[in-house]
């Protein structure tokens, strides 16, 4: 039956993470900190001791450091670690352009986290590992964020392949090589297995995939309960549980990158004006409405600013006007020379358009 499952699951999934997101967050905006062990939590010196690591980037984590520890033990086992404080709105900010690139590939999204969700590619014509490709060089080409993809036919063999070269990497596992994959696999990798979970398979002297595959069915279930039928099915490299399309879209923007750095401000309303046209077709496609435009902004030098207005009622989708408005903030935040590399238009405060707009002087 396992085979015969395998064989038939034709879906295309990608599971993306963004590498260490809030610690490669902090490093793109303070590049002083890309080569030092870094902690994303309160330094336990400043905050009596107290504080949580929500995350740490590549280097802190050689030296011990991981998510969920104590700052106290995190600074134990790596003295030297640097302390950020968590910025979660520019993190939630920058977590919504990645969804929004998302999008761009697929509608049937299931979020895990800020920075990690499934996509089902299925009714997307190219090849899986292609779409794995563009999508990686989306968002470094809108956020200069590096990611991990998995992809495979289900939700557990793309899990596991992003975990499986990390950072900066795509794992495919085809048809042909899951069984192999599960069979080599440690058990301690093995989707739900968790510490207690791993004491009784020491006991059991299971190690690995290949031991766990050769336990059958009834002995899971004495051993584990319901989570036995899971481990099977998970050792034949099958998992029935489709994506979850749960995402609601809190924003829809666009925004454009510069290879060479524009200084004038005709060419700065042009750009709005370009991005505006396309905000304002996906919003109409989509029968969508909001109340909060913000203009996103960012330097030669890499200086990212964003600045939004919000309004009593929704945004006419009307391109020129849009234009206007971002032009406004625009000059407000440039009053006299810039150099910008980055321009983005983004509405949010969402909401269904319930009815449709007509002119007080449309001619009947």
């Amino acid at each position: 039956m396992a085979e015969f499952l395998q064989a038939s699951d034709n879906r295309k999934i990608l599971h993306v993470d963004i590498d260490a997101f809030y610690a490669q967050v902090e490093m793109r905006d303070h590049p002083q900190l890309r080569h030092v062990p870094l902690g994303i939590g309160r330094d336990p010196d400043k905050h009596h001791g107290h504080g949580v690591i929500a995350t740490a980037n590549y280097v802190a984590r050689k030296a011990g450091v991981h998510s969920a520890m104590g700052s106290i033990e995190a600074k134990r086992v790596c003295p030297n670690l640097v302390f950020v404080a968590p910025d979660f709105d520019k993190y939630r900010q920058i977590s919504s352009q990645i969804h929004a690139i998302f999008h761009e590939f697929t509608e049937t999204i299931e979020p895990v986290a800020l920075d990690e969700a499934y996509l089902d590619v299925t009714e997307n014509k190219m090849a899986a590992p292609t779409l794995a490709a563009q999508l990686r060089h989306r968002i470094w080409q809108e956020t200069h964020l590096t990611c991990s993809v998995g992809v495979s036919y289900n939700k557990v063999l793309a899990k596991l392949g992003s975990e499986h070269h990390k950072p900066n990497g795509v794992t495919v596992i085809p048809h042909e090589l899951a069984q192999d994959f599960m069979l080599q696999l440690p058990i301690q990798d093995f989707r739900g297995v968790g510490k207690k979970t791993l004491l009784k398979f020491e006991k059991l002297g299971v190690k690995n995939g290949r031991d766990l595959y050769a336990m059958s069915l009834d002995d899971l279930r004495v051993h584990f309960g319901s989570f036995g039928d899971v481990l099977y099915w998970q050792a034949r490299a099958t998992h029935f549980s489709p994506v979850k399309d749960r995402s609601v879209r809190q924003s829809v923007g666009k925004e454009s990158t510069f290879e060479l750095a524009i200084h004038d401000r005709q060419s700065v309303e042009a750009a709005f004006k370009a991005l505006a046209e396309k905000v304002v077709a996906n919003m109409q496609k989509r029968k969508l409405l909001g109340r909060t435009l913000t203009v996103k902004i960012r330097d030669d030098e890499f200086r990212t600013q964003t600045k939004g207005l919000t309004l009593a009622g929704t945004f006419d989708l009307d391109p020129a006007f849009m234009t206007r408005q971002a032009m406004l903030i625009f000059d407000e935040i440039y009053p006299e020379d810039f150099s910008v590399r980055l321009l983005g238009l983004t509405f949010s405060n969402i909401i269904e358009q319930k009815y449709e707009a007509v002119s007080l002087f449309e001619q009947f």
